[in-house]
């Protein structure tokens, strides 16, 4: 196993909007970010995600680049970039930045001199086509919901945009483009940035031709997700720059087979370090993007030690349960109200013993919840606009059912200010926020949890400097027990003669544990659990969410 300084560290994301405002404008800001990396490190925190912080009129947040070289003004300057680069390598930690390049804003100037006629030379920067028969090129939707083209009067043309009509895809077959972009990713490099994480990076190339897609709900996906040239266009991002620089690179993949990832990243290191998988959080989806189902939990487990198998010795893996784009981890997977400490030490305890690079969103480490607003209104996200006046407005879905599918599943559950303390706004501004808080901030705040030694927090703090402490926890082999245990995940890590072996229970029962014939309790000790007075390994009634992880050393 190839040791290497991205593999062993501890990704912390953060959602500049979200994170802190340091101005009272309602808005998270870079010099926000600034005055709480103490509080990162203290955690344990090596590396830094900072979702796109560059100029944007947000119409997706940030995710609609209008400048790849410049800061968004509501999150600082260039040189307030600069000082959070300063101070988080003066604090030992890494700095990756959101790397936006399936598509820009359409108020980037190559998409404003795109638009202007058919003889500009920015036209073939994004993917411009006549309509057929009246209507637009191909039957292709967009993932926030219509089309995914957008007529174009100036010159009689659609452009394809799969995300939001004010996001334009780029066109990856132009040599051009991609020179453009790989110069801006030396640009950042070359400032000191330690890497990037790449949004949708499988979608980059288009079948050519643009084929009409199969009918179903994203129409199209097989055309515009692992499309023929993406492995081509990576390899020549590597070589161009990837490569020339030690840095961490992790692409995000919409769909995608277990196989198909091994090609974005794999032992060569062709491509990127580590892709995140996105089956984990397709498994609870009904059959519309806010229906759900509860999924059995040998399901879930069999999608994670999946992961963990076929990449063993092959390929490295991202570990996370949440991000920007997901609900949150204990309203998602565990107990958000009687359990949630207990829940969410559980599951984070299960991330921290699997191999691959850990990512932690932020609030995790406090156990902050979905929030339940009751008016659509109070929601901000494009996509939830779109699909409520899509399917609620304009069509026959059912306000109430909807409305709950939304309080599950949407992303605005993870966009929620972080709560800091317990007073006006959880401490995150002194104006009014661009997103309401969570109403549970009196409860759930980061002052509570550092003055309470078993909070979430001291847990994770206590998680992660078992890792570091224990390379078999990053690097060992991984073997499951009673995959078909519809109440316990067991599994062993196996490294350079020590073994971890990872008891869960995932429910709110007590459940009845029994030790695998495989393992002899004989030289074990307790590494860490998240109740107190764990007794040694021997079988035994588990209580509700239980952890407990134990050691063996030669």
């Amino acid at each position: 196993m190839k040791k290497a300084w991205w593999k062993e560290a501890i990704v912390y994301q953060i959602y500049p909007r979200s994170f802190m405002d340091s101005n009272g404008d309602g808005i998270g800001d870079i010099p926000g970010i600034i005055s709480k990396l103490d509080y990162l490190k203290e955690l344990g925190i090596d590396v830094v995600w900072l979702c796109p912080c560059f100029k944007s009129p947000n119409d997706d947040n940030g995710y609609d680049i209008s400048d790849y070289r410049d800061i968004m003004d509501e999150f600082g300057t260039m040189d307030d970039f600069k000082e959070l680069l300063k101070q988080t390598h003066e604090r030992g930690m890494k700095l990756l930045l959101d790397l936006v390049v399936n598509h820009s804003s359409d108020e980037h100037p190559w998409f404003v001199e795109s638009r202007k006629s058919k003889d500009n030379p920015y036209r073939d920067y994004y993917i411009w086509r006549d309509g057929k028969d009246g209507k637009e090129p191909n039957n292709w939707t967009s993932y926030f919901y219509g089309p995914a083209w957008k007529y174009d009067e100036a010159t009689d043309q659609y452009y394809l945009h799969i995300f939001s009509t004010k996001q334009p895809d780029l066109n990856w077959e132009n040599p051009t483009v991609r020179h453009e972009i790989y110069d801006m990713m030396k640009f950042w490099l070359d400032m000191g940035c330690d890497g990037f994480r790449m949004d949708t990076v499988n979608i980059y190339s288009k079948t050519p031709g643009l084929p009409d897609g199969k009918p179903g709900e994203n129409i199209g996906e097989e055309y515009f997700q692992d499309g023929p040239r993406i492995h081509e266009f990576l390899q020549e991002m590597n070589r161009e720059v990837l490569s020339k620089y030690d840095i961490m690179t992790v692409g995000e993949l919409t769909g995608g087979c277990i196989e198909e990832s091994l090609q974005y990243a794999n032992n060569e290191g062709t491509e990127l370090g580590m892709v995140f998988q996105s089956e984990q959080n397709l498994m609870d989806c009904g059959d519309k993007r806010f229906s759900y189902r509860k999924v059995p939990l040998s399901e879930l487990k069999a999608c994670f030690s999946k992961w963990q198998t076929y990449f063993q010795g092959r390929a490295w893996n991202s570990l996370y349960w949440t991000n920007h784009d997901q609900p949150r981890t204990v309203s998602r997977r565990g107990n958000d109200k009687e359990y949630r400490k207990e829940s969410q030490k559980m599951l984070y305890t299960m991330l921290l013993t699997m191999q691959g690079t850990p990512y932690i969103y932020q609030g995790e480490e406090i156990g902050m919840t979905n929030v339940y607003f009751d008016n659509i209104e109070d929601y901000d996200d494009v996509e939830i606009r779109s699909y409520w006046d899509r399917y609620v407005v304009h069509g026959d879905e059912d306000p109430e059912k909807t409305l709950d599918g939304i309080h599950y599943r949407a992303r605005d559950n993870a966009r929620t200010p972080m709560q800091w303390d317990d007073s006006e706004n959880a401490g995150f501004t002194t104006g009014t926020p661009w997103l309401k808080v969570n109403p549970n901030y009196k409860e759930i705040n980061i002052k509570e949890a550092l003055e309470d030694e078993n909070s979430i927090f001291h847990y994770m703090q206590r998680l992660i400097r078992m890792r570091k402490e224990n390379e078999v926890a990053v690097y060992g082999d991984f073997i499951e027990y009673e995959p078909e245990n519809e109440e316990l995940y067991l599994y062993e890590r196996n490294f350079e003669g020590k073994k971890l072996f990872v008891v869960l229970n995932f429910t709110e029962n007590h459940a009845q544990f029994h030790l695998p014939e495989a393992i002899d309790p004989e030289g074990s000790r307790l590494l860490i659990s998240n109740y107190d007075e764990t007794p040694e390994l021997q079988s035994r009634q588990l209580r509700p969410y239980e952890a407990a992880v134990y050691l063996w050393e030669k």
